[in-house]
């Protein structure tokens, strides 16, 4: 399968991604059911490529990734029951752990590199600021970042497809940090923001995973 395949295979993503961003933004009801078609639309290319993806580790891992992202995009709707904010943390959590070995195992090209720290200070400075506001999920919070921040670092170690994904993600996630510990701080187009450059994100790295598993020779 060529490149060109591979892109069209993306086409229902960046079309669903694209409306979706766009009812947030006029405040659509339908915004909330088109979120949960996001991430069984970006399995579609991954499973075009399935034949070509070695090793299969990887395959579960990214896998992985989409599903618990799903379930993060969809723990109010899915478990209507539960605290909605625990649970989105939880699920996104295994899913950034799940990229992170990912990358570390999988993708990486090279060493990690200096300016990568900027994820630590990153890491710090969100700490310094939403943790007075996050009351008793501080400590939640705090792991959260820690992985997220980790994702984003190990990201760096990729090609520059995936990094750029893993800074994207990183800014949808710091951005929804706000909306959600300073609502005040923040004007009312960030939430179309947040998903803006979730989507981004998610796509850039499962784009990137994709084209360097069907062109490596060793697992």
């Amino acid at each position: 399968m060529k490149n060109r395949a591979l892109l069209w295979a993306f086409a229902p993503y960046i079309v669903a991604s694209t409306l979706h961003v766009i009812l947030l933004a006029v405040h659509s009801p339908l915004a909330a059911p088109t979120k949960l078609i996001l991430m069984p639309l970006l399995l579609v290319p991954v499973l075009v490529s399935a034949r070509r993806l070695k090793p299969r580790a990887a395959m579960v891992l990214i896998l992985a990734a989409l599903l618990f992202s799903w379930l993060g995009d969809g723990a109010g709707a899915f478990f209507p029951s539960a605290p909605e904010l625990p649970l989105m943390l939880a699920f996104f959590g295994i899913a950034h752990l799940a990229y992170i070995a990912l990358f570390a195992r999988h993708l990486s090209r090279r060493r990690m590199p200096w300016w990568a720290l900027v994820y630590a200070a990153w890491w710090i400075a969100m700490v310094s600021v939403i943790g007075p506001h996050a009351g008793g999920l501080f400590p939640a919070v705090a792991v959260y970042g820690l992985v997220l921040g980790g994702t984003a670092a190990f990201s760096t170690r990729c090609g520059p497809v995936v990094a750029t994904g893993g800074a994207f993600f990183l800014t949808s996630d710091s951005i929804l940090a706000f909306r959600l510990f300073l609502p005040d701080a923040l004007p009312s187009w960030s939430s179309p923001a947040v998903m803006l450059t979730y989507t981004i994100g998610q796509g850039l790295i499962i784009a990137g995973a994709l084209l360097a598993l069907r062109t490596r020779k060793v697992t």
